[in-house]
């Protein structure tokens, strides 16, 4: 069972039902209460709700105690569509989507709301719809619509189940402990400072590094400043930047190094973010499902996909529950054995370790090698000694290599690239057709030209495996939001790790259900593959400790 829905303000809305090519089913509906008209039909018929996007209308059922099962996000889905199409660039909102159905000019400020643009309770659309079409009408006209690629639906299914997803972690938000990252800074930057000046242990190395300059003014937080210190004291450096700097010998380097690392703890997750993001023992970010154009999610301030391990510490289970953390090993090499079918690396797959068993396989035991190599074979790498390690890989698992360097190809020459569900790669911008569209006057192809190709050839190189693995995370978030137990709420998810919040005594099938997903989520993909996705799930109480 198919049903739209619209919000309309003070928690009022209207729903119709729908037949499978996206036409009226039966008549629009009205409700003063849009969350119990969407809970009742949801006890009685599980339908999969066609919204204009869940970002914006799930949060509020959520507010009003009412979680959905199924979605169909016309947002994202017009982002897969398009992308298919070489249209990455196109407006993708409601109000777009429906021009291109009417075949009109898609309004001038259709885009994506401001956070600070949030909506009042079910409140109205932000942007006038072509023609003054009614909102219900305009949902069935680009549901209709978005039925031309069919070879898409399991990923239009998973996307839209990730969009729920990233509502409910929301929702429930990231246990975090506001003593225990209060405790973190003062042990690394001091007590926390007055505004406009920097903690007590953060300025002490400032004025250290001052002093290693034989005492002339610089500002330790602007690379220039730095460069221009170095230069005084006879030293060229090309930049400011940690590899750069372990390289000098100078006395100014141990401290500036140190500032730097306490310094970025302290812009990215100090006493600022903790007043911004966390508020009765919770983390709740703005998460964007499909935010990367390779499908990885991405966040909306915050920096939630990027917890520091010392800042892990302050994430820590309600009493009674626990987290269980789990992620699966090594990734993108297993999806690149899948998606290759190369039978030697499938072998090596079998391992838990796969870096270990590669390096047993081709390296001689020596597992940074290995690692090395299969990192340069998946993001193009060839200097140093990647080239001669590629070169290993490659005449052992030639298959799986020519998979990659066959998408590297096709992206020096312009073309797109998909990932296992279809999921399609940008075209290079006009700039990049012009400065790769063919030799001079005399028959040369410029250095520059040469670059670029290669540069976009890295890009769709490692757009096909990174992608895929996007799609396998998306089948895996979908399916396991099924299978947890009631009480069990995804809390956190970063590329290829999930954490869930549960009573302690649902740690076992939650583990359980984590185990079930990644093998389900592996079936949907690629069948009946022989490659492993172990997924290594742990229960602890902090999040800390669970690496």
């Amino acid at each position: 069972m198919l049903v739209a829905l619209v919000a309309e303000g003070d928690g009022a809305g209207r729903w119709q039902k729908l037949n499978d090519d996206g036409t009226a089913a039966g008549p629009v509906m009205a409700a003063s209460s849009l969350a119990s008209a969407v809970a009742s039909l949801e006890r009685a018929h599980r339908p999969r709700w066609v919204w204009a996007d869940t970002s914006e209308i799930y949060p509020l059922l959520l507010a009003a105690g009412v979680r959905v099962d199924r979605c169909w996000d016309l947002h994202l889905t017009e982002s897969l569509l398009l992308g298919a199409e070489g249209r990455h660039r196109e407006p993708k909102e409601l109000a777009g989507a429906l021009a291109r159905v009417l075949g009109v000019p898609a309004p001038a400020d259709v885009g994506p709301p401001k956070k600070d643009d949030a909506l009042t309770l079910f409140g109205p659309e932000p942007v006038a719809l072509p023609g003054g079409t009614d909102p219900l009408t305009a949902l069935s006209l680009v549901f209709r619509a978005q039925q031309r690629n069919p070879a898409l639906g399991l990923l239009i299914a998973a996307e839209s189940a990730s969009a729920l997803v990233a509502a409910e972690m929301t929702f429930h938000g990231l246990p975090w402990r506001e003593d225990v990252h209060n405790r973190l800074l003062e042990e690394v930057l001091g007590p926390r400072p007055a505004p406009g000046q920097r903690p007590k242990l953060l300025q002490a190395l400032a004025e250290e590094i001052q002093e290693a300059f034989g005492g002339r003014e610089l500002n330790p937080d602007a690379p220039a400043s730095i460069v221009k210190a170095f230069a005084r004291a006879g030293i060229e450096v090309p930049s400011a930047r940690r590899w750069v700097l372990k390289k000098v010998d100078h006395p100014a380097v141990a401290p500036l190094l140190d500032y730097k690392e306490r310094a970025r703890l302290w812009v990215a997750h100090g006493w600022t973010w903790l007043d911004a993001w966390v508020s009765e023992g919770r983390f709740r970010p703005d998460y964007v499902v499909g935010g990367v154009v390779s499908g990885r999610w991405a966040s909306r301030g915050g920096a939630a996909l990027q917890i520091p391990r010392l800042m892990r510490q302050a994430v820590i289970a309600d009493d009674g529950w626990c987290l269980v953390a789990a992620d699966a090993s090594q990734l993108e090499p297993r999806i690149l054995a899948a998606l290759s079918g190369d039978a030697r690396l499938i072998e090596v797959c079998g391992d838990d370790d796969l870096y270990a068993a590669l390096a047993e396989d081709s390296f001689s035991g020596e597992r940074p090698r290995a690692k090395i190599a299969m990192l340069s074979a998946m993001y193009g790498g060839t200097s140093g000694e990647a080239g001669p390690l590629l070169a290993v890989l490659r005449k052992r698992f030639p298959v799986a290599v020519g998979y990659v360097e066959a998408a590297a190809q096709a992206g020096e020459q312009g073309r797109m690239v998909r990932t296992r569900l279809g999921r399609t790669s940008p075209t290079p911008s006009a700039a990049w057709q012009e400065l790769t569209g063919g030799a001079d006057d005399s028959g040369n192809v410029s250095s520059s030209s040469r670059q670029a190709a290669r540069n976009w050839g890295r890009f769709t190189r490692n757009f096909v495996v990174q992608g895929s693995a996007a799609d396998w995370t998306a089948a895996l978030l979908a399916v396991l939001r099924h299978h947890l137990p009631a009480d069990a709420h995804l809390v956190f998810f970063q590329h290829d790790e999930v954490l869930v919040h549960c009573p302690r005594e649902d740690a076992d099938a939650v583990i359980e259900a984590i185990a079930d997903a990644g093998r389900e989520a592996t079936r949907l993909l690629f069948g009946d593959t022989a490659v492993r996705f172990p997924m290594n799930a742990v229960p602890v109480t902090c999040y800390a400790d669970a690496k």
